[in-house]
């Protein structure tokens, strides 16, 4: 849902656009940031609302998440992106796979998602921390404002990179970009995670909170 709310909108909003870039972003952002809050929500008391894989391994690393659940939940959000951009490349009448051409290379496309992830990951753990029941609107509100103040965009998830791969429209990624993404989205994740974990010594006692507290079971 999360990726078909990220293509889907991207589409919608360059057709309705009339070549206006940023109103096509606008509406892009605005999707994705609302839809995030509301999946968040639907989700988190099931599984912690992980759509990201970040987000899994950093909670796993501060013993919210057992590490035999990792793979699948990496799994999940891998083929559930991908099956996202499917469904929305399907709804709009495009091809069901269509690889993007959309560059997304270089040092500063890098560096922003970079802080994009690390931004993400530090509002994660500083509001499950302080302010639990505020985090899916903090996560929703600063994805929205994340679109704007990186020139990536703020992909800011390994899953979501790698899907939107799969479509040659307004969100997409070309396929060679994905893998410097996700390193340096990983990197971000880790980076605040380590910060928070100074910041803030009772994290790990705190970690099953992440996204929302959920069902261990």
């Amino acid at each position: 849902m999360l990726l078909a709310m990220v293509v889907g909108s991207g589409i919608m909003g360059e057709a309705l656009a009339g070549g206006n870039v940023a109103i096509a972003l606008l509406a892009n952002t605005i999707a994705t940031g609302a839809g995030l809050v509301a999946l968040i929500l639907t989700f988190g008391s099931i599984s912690g609302a992980h759509f990201n894989p970040a987000v899994t391994l950093a909670d796993a690393s501060q013993g919210g998440l057992a590490w035999h659940d990792v793979p699948g939940y990496l799994v999940a959000q891998g083929i559930g992106g991908i099956i996202g951009v499917v469904l929305a490349n399907v709804m709009f009448a495009k091809p069901a796979i269509f690889w993007s051409h959309h560059v997304r290379a270089g040092g500063p496309q890098l560096l922003s998602e970079f802080v994009a992830t690390f931004g993400l990951l530090a509002v994660i753990w500083g509001c499950s921390r302080l302010k639990p029941a505020f985090t899916p609107f903090a996560v929703g509100l600063y994805i929205t404002a994340a679109y704007w103040f990186t020139p990536s965009t703020s992909f800011a998830n390994p899953a979501v990179t790698l899907a939107r791969a799969f479509t040659d429209t307004f969100a997409g990624i070309r396929p060679d970009d994905v893998p410097g993404f996700v390193v340096v989205q990983l990197a971000g994740a880790a980076a605040a995670t380590g910060l928070f974990s100074w910041l803030v010594p009772s994290l790990p006692t705190i970690a099953q909170d992440v996204v929302v507290p959920h069902d261990r079971a």
